[in-house]
């Protein structure tokens, strides 16, 4: 049991917040022998295994637990498909006349190749993997997912194609839109603003990104997706030099949240723009609580350093962040 508040805090992010270090190995493990499945497939559709990436928030470093998903988006080689865009952002893929690879995966009396037979394919090749065979297998809007009776997360499988440069020296990841045809999204941009901001920061980064998600999932206020939570905090340590100190930062963040959550918010990786789909009044709600939080914070941080009271500003962190923060000790 600690007896400060940094202690407190350090047992608090190690046992509740941070993932199990234990866990996070054998999901590794397991994830690389997916990987290892998949690229070994026979009579499958033709892979880029060199352009498989992971992403989402295990790929990021910023999953609290418990863990619950890993994604990862497997390549597929174009072998002579194009691809077209709408204004809304719907894309099309072009299949050649009579592709040896991707005809029989098109849309009825089409050319356009249809994603979600696309995420079939891989689902029925999955199901021949002796490993899997008990494992719960599904089309989901934008993957193949699946749970294996010995693990507590699911994998999310995407497809995807990976483009030539376009005017602009940009190239993307095409992946299913969740509607029978494809989108564009990169998550090397998400990855490589993460390293940057994290470097900057010395390292502090990562934590205040998992400790403001665990502060959103209690069920005080509306939530965020945790995608706008993310980027929303990125935004905060671009702009703010991290405290050491773990409380001190969240406190800052906290007015930030407050003020910033009222505004549109542009996807950092130039593709979606604006990502914050709140209403009006969540966003209002998450601002109240924000604030209301802001206020507890602050008079923890008072008791702490002014009035030298360790075991009353333990209490007063715990009003916020719930039964799983650590009791003050003797």
């Amino acid at each position: 049991m600690p007896k400060t508040v940094k202690s407190a805090f350090d047992q608090f992010m190690k046992g509740s917040v941070n993932l199990d270090n234990q866990r996070t190995t054998i999901a590794r493990n397991s994830r690389d022998f997916l990987v290892k499945k998949i690229d070994g497939f026979s009579d499958f559709l033709p892979l880029y295994s060199d352009r498989n990436i992971g992403y989402g928030s295990f790929a990021r470093r910023t999953k609290i637990r418990d863990l619950d998903d890993i994604d990862l988006i497997f390549t597929l080689s174009a072998n002579g498909c194009t691809w077209s865009e709408d204004t809304d952002g719907t894309v099309y893929i072009h299949t050649p006349e009579n592709s040896e690879d991707y005809r029989n995966f098109c849309h009825d009396s089409s050319s356009l190749l249809n994603s979600r037979m696309i995420i079939n394919k891989f689902i029925s090749s999955l199901k021949t993997i002796p490993h899997y065979s008990t494992a719960k297998i599904h089309r989901n809007m934008h993957s193949a997912t699946f749970l294996l009776n010995s693990y507590e997360w699911n994998f999310d499988i995407v497809p995807a194609f990976f483009t030539n440069e376009d005017v602009h020296g940009r190239t993307f990841y095409i992946i299913p839109n969740g509607h029978g045809h494809w989108m564009k999204t990169d998550p090397r941009i998400d990855q490589k603003r993460i390293t940057a901001i994290n470097q900057r920061q010395k390292g502090r980064l990562l934590n205040i990104v998992r400790l403001a998600k665990y502060w959103q999932k209690r069920s005080t206020m509306p939530r965020m997706p945790s995608y706008l939570l993310e980027s929303l905090v990125l935004n905060f340590c671009e702009n703010n030099a991290l405290s050491e100190y773990i409380d001190i930062a969240f406190i800052n963040l906290l007015e930030f949240l407050s003020i910033k959550i009222y505004d549109s918010f542009d996807d950092p990786k130039g593709i979606d723009g604006d990502i914050n789909t709140l209403s009006v009044e969540d966003r209002k709600k998450i601002s109240i609580k924000a604030q209301s939080d802001l206020i507890t914070a602050r008079k923890a941080y008072n008791l702490e350093i002014i009035h030298l009271d360790q075991e009353r500003s333990i209490k007063e962190w715990k009003n916020i962040f719930g039964s799983d923060f650590p009791n003050y000790t003797e």
